[in-house]
């Protein structure tokens, strides 16, 4: 163990051989004036532009995905192949480069559209001591409420929303779009319904945590990596942020490669 560790850490896990989307990491997506970069250099990206983090590696298992990121100027840690999701993978890299940072922020691979203040929020709802994990959340517009019931009635995995109890405690993270309210809302209206984005931020313990813990059946049904906390009864903090005029997408599907092009091209970013 290093004498000293960075206080705060962004690990970006990347793997190949996604179920729904094989090689998504390394699918290039064209800025607003036709520069073209991959995901995971995407999403590097926008965690350099994080005021507060000390350092930023991407964690992966797969050769071809490591050179990319080497290519492109990144620190990459080796990991297991045998990482469930990303929260293990962050949990195994830093156990790998032997740290032991006060926060670590999980910015998973499919995500380049994440502005800088929605890890900000994470960091200081961890500092406060609001919870030992925490992640932000966006009250869906009705058109994003509208686009994730459409991609449901398609058969398609969208975006996952969140279910929030008090004070924004974490009850449930689910794929379809919950709660369920029946209705389809006009331009105004404000929509009881949070677009959970993923990204996290833990403590050293909590994370600690979750890799001793064992798989529990909602997350398996689900395939939402967070439900292992909420199951076994470990709190997050949902921190509302706000859009302030940037639209937030994941690239879950190959159709969204278009949906986030569209919206590099409608913000002017490269």
């Amino acid at each position: 163990m290093p004498e000293t560790s960075p206080d705060c850490v962004v690990i970006i896990p990347a793997r190949y051989a996604s179920s729904r989307y094989p090689g998504k990491p390394l699918v290039e997506l064209r800025g607003a004036s036709g520069i073209r970069r991959s995901l995971i250099e995407r999403t590097w990206r926008a965690a350099q532009d994080v005021p507060g983090v000390d350092a930023v590696w991407i964690a992966t298992d797969d050769d071809r995905i490591a050179k990319a990121a080497q290519g492109f100027g990144a620190q990459v840690v080796m990991t297991s192949a045998d990482c469930a999701n990303g929260t293990e993978r962050c949990a195994d890299a830093v156990k790998r480069l032997g740290i032991a940072p006060g926060i670590v922020i999980n910015l998973q691979g499919d995500a380049p559209l994440t502005p800088p203040w929605y890890l900000e929020a994470m960091i200081a709802a961890i500092r406060s001591g609001r919870a030992p994990v925490a992640t932000p959340v966006l009250r869906c517009t009705p058109e994003i409420h509208a686009r994730f019931l459409d991609d449901r009635a398609a058969g398609l995995v969208g975006g996952t929303t969140a279910v929030l109890g008090h004070e924004g405690r974490a009850v449930y993270f689910s794929k379809e779009v919950l709660p369920f309210t029946g209705n389809r809302y006009d331009r105004d209206a404000v929509v009881p319904v949070f677009h959970h984005v993923g990204v996290y931020a833990y403590t050293a313990a909590a994370l600690a945590e979750y890799l001793a813990l064992p798989a529990c059946d909602l997350e398996r049904l689900e395939g939402l990596e967070q439900l292992r906390f909420v199951y076994y009864g470990i709190e997050i903090a949902c921190v509302e942020v706000e859009a302030r005029g940037r639209e937030f997408w994941e690239l879950n599907n190959p159709g969204d490669v278009a949906r986030i092009e569209a919206i590099l091209a409608a913000e002017g970013r490269d």
